[in-house]
């Protein structure tokens, strides 16, 4: 245990750090559809569609629309991502307070969901006299692109403050973490094994599910390439034994051009190599959502029915070994903020 109650006596939350953990949300109330949908459009999709201001409104309330339709035709479907994410946060937490005692604090914040936006929980933050903050987006693994949303919505609210942020550090992502991908491999192994009781090897079409990208979004780094490799790792870790193996991106329904094939076609494409049954693995995702359910589902309801048996597995979500490497991902910023020396508040300038 690098830390311990005892260390953090006397410490003031100054010299603490506010781990703030960001993932996307998701609407647990229908009746929220539209206004989830407008911070999603005005953060996320105008970096790379022009939308003018009036259309936010108008296109957010056809989307909800749509949403309701097809969550409450999935036997009123409610996504499971929030109550995840928040098992997610409090494993993280227990890693690192084992590792550093009192002195780090994990606190949840939702891009697109009050009353947990990042503006709100820096509030809280803020209010309980923290100084060091470290910035962790556990949300798809598609990098700076991503990852940027939480750090434009940290930036907005910063700005429109006092800065009282002495130091701060960022994750951006960990597509390129080894033990993330050995962990993905051995889950997605441990899953195949079982099918392959009643189903030759050779024959299991394995489809590698990363979050899709638009390829052109007004100069931002999409992460695209990020993404790639994350999959070639994984995938060089179990080709020799599953042979059929397909990257799949589950791209939005929006123009534009978009990374290819998407899970459809990489099936269809796993079918015509031979595959006789269809296994749909998330790794670019951390934590279930309604990508990862209802669209890979409605994905598979096309196969099955013509016949064809398909597999979903979840997402890693609140896995004990994803969570324990997870906190080790920032041990070394955490580190890094610990060690600097507190800067004098204005206050104490002044006297």
């Amino acid at each position: 245990m690098r830390g311990s109650m005892s260390e953090s006596i006397g410490m003031d939350n100054s010299e603490r750090i506010a781990v703030l953990l960001v993932g996307y949300g998701e609407v647990e109330e229908y009746k929220n559809f539209a206004a989830y949908n407008e911070m999603a459009l005005r953060l996320l999709t105008a970096k790379f569609l022009r939308i003018p201001d009036f259309a936010f409104g108008l296109m957010s309330r056809m989307l909800a629309r749509k949403d309701q339709r097809e969550w409450s035709g999935k036997d009123n479907f409610h996504s499971p991502h929030n109550a995840i994410f928040e098992a997610q946060r409090a494993g993280i937490a227990r890693e690192l307070q084992g590792r550093f005692g009192e002195r780090v604090q994990v606190f949840k914040a939702f891009n697109f969901c009050e009353p947990d936006l990042p503006e709100q929980v820096l509030a809280r933050i803020r209010a309980q006299g923290y100084h060091r903050l470290l910035v962790y987006p556990l949300l798809v693994i598609d990098s700076i692109f991503t990852s940027g949303l939480a750090l434009q919505q940290v930036n907005n609210a910063l700005a429109a403050e006092d800065r009282w942020v002495d130091h701060l550090r960022y994750l951006p992502s960990f597509f390129d973490r080894p033990d993330y991908h050995a962990r993905l491999a051995s889950y997605v192994e441990t899953q195949l094994l079982r099918l392959a009781q009643t189903n030759q090897p050779s024959r299991v079409g394995v489809v590698l599910v990363n979050h899709g990208s638009p390829y052109e979004v007004k100069g931002f780094t999409t992460g695209i390439e990020e993404s790639q490799v994350l999959y070639e790792r994984v995938r060089e870790r179990l080709i020799q034994r599953w042979p059929l193996i397909s990257i799949g991106w589950l791209n939005h329904d929006t123009p534009g051009r978009w990374t290819t094939p998407d899970v459809t076609q990489a099936s269809r494409n796993l079918l015509e190599t031979g595959a006789s049954t269809l296994v749909y693995c998330p790794i670019g995702f951390v934590t279930e959502n309604h990508e990862t359910i209802l669209d890979v589902e409605t994905i598979m309801g096309r196969f099955e029915q013509q016949g064809i048996p398909c597999t979903r597995l979840a997402c890693l979500n609140d896995d004990p070994q994803f969570l324990e490497a997870a906190a080790g991902w920032v041990e070394p910023l955490i580190e890094e903020l610990l060690s600097e020396r507190s800067i004098p508040t204005r206050a104490a300038l002044r006297n």
